[in-house]
């Protein structure tokens, strides 16, 4: 496969890296060719805390999709997540130049342009602009203008923002694994490319994506992304919560909420016959899975009400017609649905659809999504970058070793 057809997707999460390797079909899918996964022990809640860990988790995940595919990446587009990103609405307005008064893709380009000119705080940097809707000489709905006759064209555009400080250190981990950014993803559209419907999405929905850090609430209205909260509640409490309930290393909490986690008591098995070795203690002992919903549940419970809260904040106090759809590691717990359905009065609940393109696991579907996403709007790099220019990747190690004789040296 040549190099040029290939798209690399890389998504930098709070309980892994995770990255895609796809070649584009001519019927709007993506032939998935390599994966890679890797611990993120540099991230919490979506922010990078340690940049040095963060490097070697993603030359991890690089590394193994590179042996599945065969080849080297260098460039990639890198997902956005986090309580850092803020949404504008915003509107770009240019007259048409062209003689005969054809609108051409240089004045999509010039309006798209325009929408950037918002007043910004000194702390944030626009990440991406995504058209909602065009208006040509004053009418509006327009998805794709190009080749209409006008002189007045606008857009209607989502402006995408975020924190520089955490923005860039994203994007410096990317570069210090070797990597050039071609574009940036907002984690929610990528996640409705293969968790939406185009349905959902004209009649309305919230997309809920319970992470392992943070829970994001994206609401899709007429097609369009039109709002996004994310609030900093995820996977990892109800783990905290488990370790300290049961008296349990971290880790061991971790594969119990993965193996025997229910969100609902009244559907958990009451019998013990779970083995659990408290701390400090060499002594096993028996726990049920109604015990340890007994700690999940009010976590669940706590997720969804704080989304309930939000949602009614976007001023939705009933859901959308199309309702609810739940994604994330922690959706895949058994009751999830019939708790979401209580806290939001609703049958309109469902779980994403984790089987994309052969790939059944949860664990990639964000990076999947991703690439179909990139398959389907090319997005352009918004951000002028500030991190030092790529370095030519080697053994970590080795890596490592020359940098420190460079700083004794310097």
């Amino acid at each position: 496969m040549s190099k040029k057809n290939y798209i690399v997707g890389i998504d930098v999460g709070t309980a892994e890296v995770r990255v895609g390797l796809g070649e584009s079909r001519p019927d709007g899918t993506v032939n998935i060719i390599g994966l890679g996964l890797s611990p993120s022990d540099g991230v919490r809640k979506g922010v990078i805390v340690d940049l040095e860990k963060t490097v070697e988790s993603i030359l991890a995940a690089v590394e193994e999709a590179e042996r599945m595919a065969g080849f080297k990446i260098d460039s990639a587009y890198v997902g956005l997540k986090g309580l850092n990103i803020d949404l504008i609405t915003n509107r770009g307005v240019v007259a048409v130049t062209s003689e005969d008064r054809e609108i051409r893709e240089e004045d999509l380009e010039r309006v798209i342009q325009a929408a950037k000119v918002v007043a910004l705080p000194m702390d944030r940097e626009i990440v991406d602009i995504i058209p909602r809707e065009y208006i040509v000489d004053g009418f509006d709905g327009i998805r794709d203008p190009v080749g209409m006759l006008g002189v007045r064209l606008e857009v209607d555009a989502m402006v995408v923002t975020s924190l520089i400080t955490s923005l860039h250190n994203l994007l410096r981990c990317i570069n210090k694994a070797g990597i050039n950014i071609k574009g940036l993803v907002l984690q929610a559209l990528a996640n409705a490319e293969v968790s939406l419907t185009p349905d959902e999405r004209d009649l309305g929905v919230f997309l809920i994506d319970i992470g392992s850090g943070t829970t994001e609430i994206a609401l899709f209205h007429h097609g369009k992304l039109q709002k996004l909260v994310v609030i900093p509640v995820g996977g990892d409490h109800i783990t905290i919560d488990l370790a300290a309930g049961l008296r349990i290393n971290y880790n061991i909490a971790e594969e119990l909420k993965k193996e025997h986690a229910s969100a609902l008591q009244a559907l958990a098995d009451s019998e013990p016959k779970i083995e659990i070795k408290p701390v400090g203690s060499n002594e096993l002992r028996l726990v049920s899975e109604r015990e340890l919903t007994s700690f999940i549940e009010p976590r669940i419970q706590e997720i969804f009400q704080i989304a309930k809260e939000e949602i009614i904040k976007m001023g939705w106090t009933h859901l959308p017609p199309a309702g609810v759809v739940l994604r994330g590691g922690v959706s895949s717990m058994k009751g999830i649905v019939e708790v979401a359905g209580d806290f939001f009065e609703s049958d309109q609940i469902r779980l994403a659809d984790f089987e994309v393109s052969g790939i059944q696991s949860p664990t990639y579907s964000t990076v999947i999504g991703l690439l179909y996403y990139i398959q389907r709007y090319q997005p352009r790099m918004f951000v002028n970058e500030r991190s030092k220019p790529v370095k030519k990747r080697g053994p970590a190690l080795w890596q490592r070793i020359k940098d420190w004789m460079t700083d004794i040296i310097d």
